[in-house]
């Protein structure tokens, strides 16, 4: 299994509109790819004042193929409709994640 994991810093003024547009639009849009079998967004926990909030949206994959078909078929479209909507008021850090190993 493979996680996209993207964190994203945003700003104090628009974290509850954000919030909703990932849950409304952004993740629906994201599963609709069918290179994601489910999605979870953390809240990152700080005792930093930081000028804003930040999450991590993490996007599960089976395997590293579907990652690089999202990659090259949706990211494109997806990352600019999120620049359009947010501007600069949101900072994305993106990583790849392997799992390893998971215990119940």
């Amino acid at each position: 299994m493979l996680i996209y994991n993207v964190t994203a810093h945003v700003e104090h003024s628009i974290e509850q509109t954000w919030l909703e547009w990932m849950e409304q639009e952004h993740i629906p849009e994201m599963l609709a790819t069918k290179k994601f079998i489910k999605t979870k967004i953390f809240k990152i926990i700080t005792d930093q004042d930081t000028g804003g909030v930040s999450y991590s949206a993490q996007y599960f994959c089976e395997n590293r193929e579907q990652y690089k078909g999202y990659l090259k078929e949706n990211a494109p479209i997806l990352r600019q409709k999120v620049q359009d909507k947010f501007g600069e008021q949101i900072l994305f850090f993106r990583t790849e994640l392997q799992l390893i190993h998971e215990c119940s």
